[in-house]
């Protein structure tokens, strides 16, 4: 992934770990729970806590683990994927809060019906966890399959909307 070079962040201590939430001029570029799969270095981006963006996310973030907040309103950018990822991540902000699909509906749903795998590794390499929500993607039985952030937050996650 390429990420903006005037990409800044903040920490935010969610309830489900301590999470990395970066910003560049375009909007929220990133949300990650420290140590999640395909997390980036992150090491050399300055931190600017007072970054208006980054403040409205994390005030977003808090509304949503606290159950009153059901969608987001952020300005998002996605231009670190592929136009392939970045047509999978867009297909996941369709999935309401308390919903949930398969990679295969999620490939069918971007015109893709055979690229399950393909699918399934863009849902992996989603950098916006939790407001990009990849945690409703489950596997054709229904089971929990695959989360960077660890299925023990996915199942949290999934709990916190009434999912599961």
């Amino acid at each position: 992934m390429k990420y903006d070079p005037s990409i800044v962040r903040a920490r935010y201590a969610s309830p489900l770990g301590a999470m990395v939430v970066a910003a560049t001029p375009r909007g929220v570029a990133g949300i990650w729970f420290e140590g999640q799969k395909h997390m980036p270095d992150h090491s050399a981006w300055p931190e600017q806590p007072g970054h208006p963006v980054l403040l409205q996310a994390i005030a977003q973030l808090d509304e949503y683990f606290k159950g009153v907040r059901g969608t987001f309103e952020l300005p998002l950018d996605l231009q670190g994927g592929t136009p392939f990822q970045q047509s999978v991540w867009q297909a996941l902000l369709s999935i309401p809060r308390g919903g949930t699909t398969s990679y295969g509906q999620l490939g069918q749903r971007i015109g893709r019906p055979a690229a399950m795998r393909a699918v399934g590794a863009a849902v992996g390499r989603n950098p916006l966890s939790v407001v990009v929500p990849c945690h409703r993607v489950l596997g054709a039985n229904g089971s929990l399959t695959g989360y960077a952030g660890g299925l023990e937050r996915k199942a949290a996650l999934l709990q916190l909307e009434g999912a599961r």
